[in-house]
C-alpha cells in the first residue's frame, strides 16, 4: 500500500532583518492511511512549524511533499487542522458552528440534505445531539472540543492535523477528551498527526511516535507503539504494563543530549 503522505528532505528557517533561524533540517517520513502519528520534541523545536508546512500555510525552503502520490505545491484542501482552542463562534449555536466549514465550502448557499443528516448523525453519535441548539458558552471545555472535531470531520479530510488540541483543558478533562477523540478517530478510520508536549498523551493515542531533536529539528528516533489489549483505547493503554516502558524510552531519547 502506498503511503497517503510523504515528506522528503524538508528544510525550513525563520528570517528576520537581523538573522536566520533554522527550524527544520532534513525531515523525511511517510504516513499510511488510517495511521495515527504523534510528534514530540523539546519546546520550540519546530513541531507546529512542521504541521503548518504539511497543510500548506507555509512553504518549505527545500524538500517535497506528496499527498496520495502527487506532489503538492501549496495548501491542500483535504487536510483538516485542529488547534489548541476550539474557535467556536459564541453567537452561533453548536449545530451552526459544526456546519460552518460546509457553509463556507458552499459559499453560504443551502447545504445538501445528506450533509445536514451527517451533521446531526455525528452530533448524536458523540453526545452533543441534545445540545445542538445550545451556544458554546453553555458547554464544557470537553464538549466544545468535540464540537470542534465534528466541524472538522464534516469536511471529510483525508488527514487530520492536531496541534496540541487538549492543552487548554484541565488535566481531568484532558484525559477524558483525549480518550473520547482518540476513539472517535479510530472509529472514523481517520489518518492523523498529533503534535504534543505530553509524552503520556502521545503514547496513549499513537501508532508511531517521531521524536524531534532540538532546533534545528531533525528526526532523532521513531518509536512504533503496540499494546496487547483486547480494547485498545487511550485510557486502557495508560494502565497497561507496556506504557511505562515506552514512556521511559522516549524520555531517555529526549534527554540524552542534555
Amino acid at each position: 500500500m502506498d503511503p497517503i503522505l510523504e515528506l522528503k528532505h524538508i528544510y525550513y528557517s525563520y528570517h528576520t532583518l537581523e538573522c536566520e533561524t533554522p527550524a527544520l533540517s532534513d525531515i523525511s517520513f511517510s504516513l499510511n492511511s488510517g495511521e495515527f502519528l504523534a510528534v514530540v520534541g523539546p519546546s520550540g523545536c519546530g513541531k507546529s512549524t512542521l504541521l503548518s508546512i504539511i497543510c500548506g500555510l507555509i512553504e518549505p525552503e527545500k524538500g517535497l511533499i506528496k499527498l496520495n502520490g502527487h506532489y503538492i505545491p501549496g495548501a491542500a484542501a483535504n487536510i483538516g487542522y485542529m488547534l489548541q482552542y476550539d474557535h467556536l463562534f459564541e453567537w452561533r449555536t453548536i449545530y451552526q458552528n459544526v456546519i460552518l466549514g460546509l457553509e463556507i465550502q458552499h459559499s453560504f448557499s443551502k447545504l445538501l440534505s445528506k450533509e445536514k443528516e451527517r451533521a446531526n448523525e455525528l452530533l448524536e453519535m458523540y453526545g452533543l445531539g441534545r445540545f445542538k441548539n445550545a451556544y458554546p458558552s453553555e458547554l464544557s471545555g470537553g464538549m466544545r472540543q468535540r464540537a470542534a472535531l465534528i466541524r472538522t470531520l464534516l469536511m471529510e479530510p483525508e488527514i487530520l492535523l492536531l496541534d496540541e488540541p487538549f492543552s487548554a483543558l484541565d488535566y481531568q478533562t484532558r484525559l477524558t477528551v483525549a480518550d473520547d477523540i482518540g476513539q472517535i478517530l479510530r472509529r472514523e478510520k481517520k489518518t492523523a498527526i498529533l503534535v504534543t508536549h505530553d509524552l503520556s498523551e502521545a503514547i496513549s493515542l499513537a501508532d508511531r511516535i517521531i521524536i524531534l531533536s532540538r532546533r534545528p529539528a531533525t528526526i532523532q528516533e521513531t518509536v512504533c507503539i503496540t499494546f496487547d489489549l483486547e480494547a485498545d483505547t487511550p485510557m486502557h493503554r495508560r494502565n497497561a504494563p507496556e506504557f511505562k516502558n515506552y514512556f521511559n524510552l522516549i524520555w531517555k531519547e529526549l534527554n540524552e543530549n542534555e
